[in-house]
């Protein structure tokens, strides 16, 4: 039996669409500008890091650079180059394999392309694979050199590659999931918070906090529990997820993190946490995973999301914002409402209308689809980072889902 619950015209939608957009990955390349081009080197690495030094002195500094975002998006192109993202690659592998009917045709030829790609592009330095920005990212803490590995960027490698294996049983491929968890086993670092609960670095040479980062690494470490028993994976990933459900606030929330400054609530990193607990709780069938769940889900409805039910980018903003909506945001949401909507009917009705808005409003004539919808006019430089690839990828699982047989989830396993 086909589990359906979209119309099929707004289906006839959704895969033209996304067909478009395949056209238009290939003429326009694999590389692009992103979010963080006019701070990625140069004046602006320095502008951002003279504002996290001298706050008021930086704000001179960077005003240029949020002018540029505000009202001439296109202007990246004289900050920095294009790159290739290995985030992008990972969203793209899975998004293919989705589309793919097996181990042949041209989709899934694609996805291993984009896997092939992800190989080339590991963090050099490093025993297994693992993956980080292709810049220097000037943050709050330092600047985090290009290529670092990131706990928030190798577990999407972990998903395309173990999506892979599920198609063509390669063993290649499990080699490289056993050898990426490795690195979110030993090279990622746990500090305790309580007798049960550790927070972990973002990278291999942070003290931790961030909740998303530990989100990330539990539901990573749970998949390699189930796909390799016995190698203690989940003794470690099972205090990162406890540190999660006790970071959590009253009122259903989760910070950024709980260092007692980036307090912020946003859209897409309630989403990472929320869909890393959605997909440990199909493994484990954690209830207090599953309790924490429907509050976070609770708060994400109520909190954010607009007038229009169409997701916003704060409920609690660290700074102002120079846009309306995000991409990102409309992509995780979608994959969140997928995740989640069989146990949360009410999600559906979220999941019809940010598909509809999309189809409406965020799709170019050319079949890229537009970044932000900024308080005049829109951000139209299309960025594989920022989030064409995420959104590639959430409406390939939305066809792929719909398609499914009761009780199927996402396609791949290791074991």
């Amino acid at each position: 039996m086909i589990h359906q619950t979209m119309n099929q015209e707004r289906l006839k939608k959704v895969r033209f669409a996304v067909g478009n957009f395949v056209e238009w990955l290939e003429r326009y390349g694999e590389t692009s500008w992103d979010h963080q081009t006019f701070f990625a080197g140069g004046p602006g690495a320095a502008a951002k890091a003279l504002y996290y030094r001298k706050p008021l002195l930086g704000t001179l500094a960077v005003a240029p650079m949020i002018f540029c975002e505000a009202f001439l998006p296109g202007a990246r192109r004289f900050f920095w180059k294009p790159l290739r993202f290995p985030i992008a690659d990972a969203h793209y592998a899975m998004g293919f394999a989705f589309l793919s009917d097996g181990k042949t045709g041209r989709h899934y030829q694609k996805s291993v392309h984009f896997l092939h790609m992800l190989e080339a592009s590991r963090s050099p330095g490093f025993r297994n694979y693992c993956w980080g920005y292709p810049f220097d990212w000037v943050t709050r803490n330092g600047t985090i050199a290009e290529s670092t590995p990131m706990i928030t960027s190798t577990p999407y490698a972990y998903e395309a590659f173990r999506q892979a294996y599920g198609l063509d049983e390669d063993e290649h491929w499990l080699a490289v999931c056993k050898s990426i968890a490795e690195h979110a086993m030993t090279d990622i670092h746990d500090f305790e918070t309580s007798p049960a609960a550790s927070t972990c670095s973002y990278t291999p040479y942070d003290k931790g906090g961030v909740v998303n980062a530990a989100a990330y690494r539990a539901n990573l470490l749970s998949a390699a529990a189930s796909d390799f028993p016995g190698e203690g994976y989940w003794q470690v990933g099972e205090r990162n997820l406890n540190f999660v459900l006790e970071a959590q606030q009253p009122d259903g929330s989760w910070f950024y993190s709980v260092d007692g400054v980036r307090d912020f609530v946003d859209h897409f990193h309630t989403c990472f946490v929320l869909k890393a607990l959605a997909k440990i709780d199909k493994r484990i069938e954690n209830n207090d995973c599953r309790k924490a769940i429907d509050r976070g889900v609770e708060y994400y409805l109520a909190n954010l999301l607009d007038e229009n039910g169409l997701p916003k980018p704060f409920s609690r903003a660290p700074r102002l914002t120079v846009y309306r909506r995000e991409l990102y945001d409309c992509a995780e949401c979608i994959n969140l409402c997928l995740l989640l909507r069989k146990r949360i009917p009410s999600l559906n009705r979220v999941l019809e209308r940010v598909v509809d808005d999309l189809l409406a409003r965020w799709v170019k004539p050319d079949g890229s689809f537009r970044s932000r919808e900024l308080y005049l006019g829109w951000d139209n430089v299309p960025m594989h980072r920022w989030a064409q690839s995420q959104m590639f990828r959430s409406l390939a699982f939305l066809l792929h889902d719909e398609e499914t047989p009761m009780n199927g989830d996402e396609k791949g396993t290791c074991q």
